[in-house]
């Protein structure tokens, strides 16, 4: 296993679930009985829309629509108004979790999505972890020296990420399959406000709790999600529209629906964040049938390439008018403090890239490590950017502009895909949602870490899958098909077994997450 993530993982991680708190399960039952037929419809229509894409119908703009026309704004509380730097890491580990809320980020997310696995455990953990965090309150035990770790009292605000509407969860209820988003913010919802109803007055039921909501691709999903808090603030006497949201535009139809999510969800949106990477997955999704549209090494791919960009201002221009955050993506090259090479060249990156989208208004940004923390922020010198709009831009700009000319597309790295799908399903298999897994350039020099989740191994079976369904070219000269691709899988699987643990335990995760990966691409389960 990586050094990097079994360090991460330490004694942090969860070694029981604890028990669903009293009175939680009648809090869902009541819930589900109104929002879950919702979800089925919203759910069938996501596919509905993917099967128009690939038979040559992309999703569009709404042109002319109420969320267009009207003059309605977003009301930003005062806690909103910097968000220079939003911190992410996975929340089932109480001491990166405890790290992140004590890096002097002005927002720290706690992921019980994409960085975390959906062992019951880690599921939990997440749940608990974030509460207590929230509540100032989040301690562990240092690994290696005994230490004491806990959060220091702060300003900070902190943003659970549950699960996306297409999960559901078996084992909050017999018998049951609820919305696995339901579950976790309702889990998240209930904890904590009960917690302070206990407390007995008004202030500290109308105290900041705020979520970051993934996967959305509709108004309509945004509006679900809105009405669901809404649901909740009711339930348990919380101030209507109290609770708010930061919503990820991570797909195709949500970006061209970005104006509208706002809209739909006003009451508790605060503001729109670039998931870039999912986002990337999304436009490989939609034009996977598309020849002329292919994605080149996803190591090669500059920063401000089109597709990127074109989103990045209608993002900013969006949120500004309607008084929102825009909040950008993740830098994903992460620092290493042992290798002064590689952690300058992470620390260029991310100074690049945050730069990139100061300049085009974002009002913040990701990172993962806080070691990036003071680079981030340094290209924000000013709390938000809210003033900045971009009047003379398309408001309906090309989403999805072709990659050609932009990058490269080589057999080194559709290797280095490989060799990434199998190291990242062999994390999953040994409990972790997020791996650090090295990264290198066409020529075979290492980049650095990178910290890839469920976002970028999806990336990379999409992007696998085209270049064989479309017998793409490499710059090398051979072209990639079922052949080549199975080649590339033994060679790396090969590696990996000879650097493997000697036990065979640790043999047969290699093979089975080769299996799994491969599986994966030819079923295109994406």
């Amino acid at each position: 296993m990586n050094e990097a993530s079994e360090a991460a993982r330490s004694e942090s991680e969860p070694q029981t679930a604890p028990p669903l708190p009293e009175g939680l399960q009648a809090f869902l039952l009541a819930l589900e009985r109104d929002f879950e037929p919702r979800r089925g419809e919203l759910l069938a229509a996501r596919a509905r829309a993917l099967a128009l894409a690939h038979a040559g119908r992309l999703p569009g703009y709404r042109t002319g629509s109420e969320a267009q026309r009207g003059a309605w704004r977003i009301e930003l509380p005062p806690w909103a108004r910097d968000q220079r730097n939003q911190i992410t890491g996975p929340a089932d580990n109480a001491k990166l979790l405890i790290g992140m809320l004590n890096s002097g980020a002005p927002g720290c997310m706690p992921d019980g999505e994409d960085s975390i696995t959906t062992d019951w455990r880690n599921v939990r953990a997440a749940q608990q972890n974030t509460v207590a965090a929230i509540e100032e309150r989040l301690s562990a035990v240092h690994p290696e020296t005994g230490a004491r770790l806990a959060v220091r009292p702060s300003a900070q605000t902190v943003f659970y990420r549950p699960r996306g509407l297409a999960m559901s969860e078996t084992r909050a209820i017999a018998g049951r399959a609820l919305s696995a988003s339901l579950f976790d913010l309702g889990a998240v919802f209930f904890q904590t406000r009960e917690r302070r109803k206990a407390a007995g007055s008004d202030a500290a039921l109308s105290a900041k709790l705020c979520f970051y909501v993934p996967k959305v691709e509709s108004a309509e999903e945004a509006g679900w999600f809105s009405d669901l808090l809404a649901a909740m603030e009711a339930a348990c006497g919380v101030p209507a529209g109290s609770t708010k949201i930061m919503f990820l535009i991570e797909s195709l139809p949500a970006a061209y629906q970005a104006e509208e999510i706002l809209h739909a969800a006003r009451r508790h949106a605060i503001g729109l964040n670039l998931g870039r990477w999912d986002y990337m997955a999304s436009l490989l999704h939609f034009k996977l049938a598309d020849p002329e549209w292919i994605l080149p090494d996803r190591n090669t791919i500059p920063h401000d390439i089109a597709f990127f960009q074109n989103i990045r201002y209608r993002i900013v221009d969006v949120c500004h008018r309607r008084g929102a955050l825009a909040v950008g993506g993740m830098t994903a090259l992460f620092p290493d403090r042992k290798d002064a090479q590689v952690n300058q060249r992470a620390m260029e990156r991310l100074a690049a890239d945050k730069r990139n989208e100061a300049a085009i208004g974002f009002d913040g940004a990701w990172t993962g490590h806080p070691d990036q923390q003071p680079g981030a922020i340094a290209q924000f010198p000013e709390p938000n950017q809210l003033s900045v709009t971009h009047p003379d831009a398309p408001r309906e700009p090309d989403l999805t502009p072709r990659p050609a000319g932009a990058g490269r597309v080589t057999l080194a790295g559709t290797r280095d895909a490989v060799r990434t799908v199998i190291e990242y399903r062999l994390g999953v298999l040994s409990g972790l949602g997020a791996r650090l897994i090295k990264g290198y350039a066409p020529d075979g020099s290492l980049i650095g870490g990178f910290m890839e989740d469920l976002a970028t191994d999806r990336i990379y079976r999409l992007m696998l899958a085209q270049r064989v369904r479309h017998a793409v070219a490499t710059e090398e000269g051979p072209r990639v098909d079922g052949a080549l691709l199975a080649r590339l899988f033994d060679e790396e699987l090969a590696k990996l077994l000879e650097a493997a643990p000697p036990s065979e335990d640790a043999r047969q995760r290699c093979r089975k997450a080769r299996e799994s990966s491969e599986r994966m691409i030819a079923q295109s389960e994406f």
